[in-house]
């Protein structure tokens, strides 16, 4: 992870699933409340495979921030992966920056 210019980003690597999820979710949720942040994102551009575990981890940390009213962006997202994004229908929360 990185934080810069009240910006933190969360580096995902490898496979998003209920076998990692929760570990993911607590280093991201560790570093928000430690940083504050007024804008996450999460950058996904080395997940090879995500489940609806994935779709938990992204909604979770959209209503933190929005909680201390910040912001979410799902960046570098891989095409089959922003396919699953858009299907679950988390593109109308406006957090998918292309």
């Amino acid at each position: 992870m990185r934080f810069e210019g009240n910006t933190l980003t969360a580096f995902i690597e490898g496979d998003i699933d209920h076998h990692n999820a929760k570990e993911i979710r607590e280093s991201i949720d560790e570093k928000i409340e430690e940083e504050n942040p007024n804008l996450l994102e999460l950058d996904f551009s080395k997940v090879q495979f995500m489940d609806s575990s994935g779709i938990g981890l992204i909604m979770g940390r959209y209503k933190l921030m929005h909680a201390i009213e910040g912001k979410l962006q799902v960046i570098n997202i891989p095409e089959n992966i922003k396919k699953l994004i858009k299907l679950a229908g988390l593109a109308s929360l406006n957090i998918i920056k292309e």
